[in-house]
């Protein structure tokens, strides 16, 4: 009821002492460990329950909180500023502070004078590559329910089992098809910090270079994501496109389900630009978990993760990963070439985990403070 900005405040007040009210009622905590964003009301109720605990709060920044509601309201909006202030206020309060890149290590300090420890964010141990055999009980599994993922062509043997990227015989064997699609994986939670319509455009692009005659595989093309403001909008996007070498799912997956077909991709794109250009995309360090080459658009400190040309690509722009496009998957699926050299080199890192980059990174510094 009432003006936008109305409603906004009272809805920060009544989560304000909502969330109050829960931490006041746990046992009496060492640490208050908080992710920002969304810091509002949650750093200050947060902050409260620290002194009536007479515990140490820890703020874990991912983003800016102001910087994500500049998207939608524009950076002088003055909302936008009453949160830019209130974050860098609390920040200070707090007693230690985490961040997920130098670039926004140097910045807390420079703009905030905030002292903050980078821990990387790292893929948890499910996100590994996926067993063939479990790729194809994936595969069928999606099958009935989305056409990209049914068998194109009709087996040989009338007993075998097929998707249209792996086929099992009678004996339980399972082996890739030969002629199968390459399979392009995106995710996004939908929002105006992606930009899907540069993905959209390289298809174009794609499908233009496969019709000139250049000898490149179908693709299939699987977009990840729940519900968001913008997913309406890009699926109609999507219905008005008429490929014939390219297929589009939007699928609902099952939470124990994503990282199996992360683990099964051959490519993923990430189309996040951070918001403040200072925070990296949790979908790509879950991709090199699962050892898949990525093609991430450009950010200011992006190369903190994706290393270009060692374990994927960066590119600016819908023609620049048309042309990426083109590149990784001439010839597929021979294992040779760029695309089969990244996932090397990806396999070769040995990423460190979360709970072993926790270990290495945060218990020394809590434990210094003992």
């Amino acid at each position: 009821v009432g003006p936008k900005l109305f409603q906004y405040v009272i809805k920060v007040i009544v989560q304000a002492v909502q969330l109050l009210y829960a931490m006041l009622k746990v046992d009496q905590p060492s640490y208050i460990l908080l992710q920002n964003p969304p810091g509002l009301p949650a750093i200050a109720v947060a902050w409260i329950a620290c002194l009536f605990w007479r515990s140490k709060l820890i703020i874990d920044w991912h983003n800016y909180g102001y910087t994500v509601m500049s998207l939608t309201h524009g950076k002088n909006h003055p909302l936008v500023q009453i949160v830019k202030w209130y974050e860098k206020l609390f920040g200070r309060l707090s007693d230690y502070n985490l961040c997920v890149t130098n670039a926004m290590k140097e910045d807390l300090w420079v703009n905030c004078s905030i002292k903050a420890v980078t821990l990387y964010d790292k893929p948890a141990s499910y996100f590994k590559e996926t067993p063939l055999e479990l790729q194809h009980r994936l595969y069928m599994k999606l099958a009935q329910d989305y056409e990209p993922f049914k068998p194109r062509t009709e087996s040989v043997s009338s007993n075998a089992e097929r998707s249209a990227f792996t086929e099992m015989d009678e004996n339980g064997h399972v082996v890739k098809t030969r002629e199968r699609p390459a399979l392009l994986i995106s995710s996004t939670s939908w929002t105006e910090d992606e930009d899907f319509s540069v993905l959209l455009k390289a298809l174009e692009d794609y499908e233009r270079y496969v019709n000139e005659g250049v000898k490149l595989p179908s693709v299939v093309c699987v977009i990840t994501g729940s519900k968001g403001p913008l997913k309406d909008y890009y699926n109609g996007l999507i219905n008005k496109l008429h490929f014939k070498h390219i297929q589009i799912c939007t699928p609902w997956l099952e939470a124990e389900d994503y990282p199996l077909l992360l683990g099964s991709a051959d490519l993923g794109v990430c189309l996040h630009k951070s918001s403040s250009g200072l925070d990296l995309p949790m979908k790509v360090v879950d991709m090199f978990g699962c050892c898949l080459p990525v093609c991430a658009i450009y950010f200011e400190c992006l190369h903190e993760l994706v290393k270009h040309n060692e374990n994927g690509l960066i590119f600016r722009d819908s023609s620049e990963l048309a042309e990426q496009l083109k590149m990784l998957f001439l010839g597929f699926p021979t294992l040779e070439g760029k695309l089969h050299n990244f996932r090397k080199n990806l396999r070769a890192s040995k990423q460190l985990r979360w709970d072993e980059s926790w270990d290495q990174t945060v218990l020394p510094l809590l434990e210094q403070n003992e």
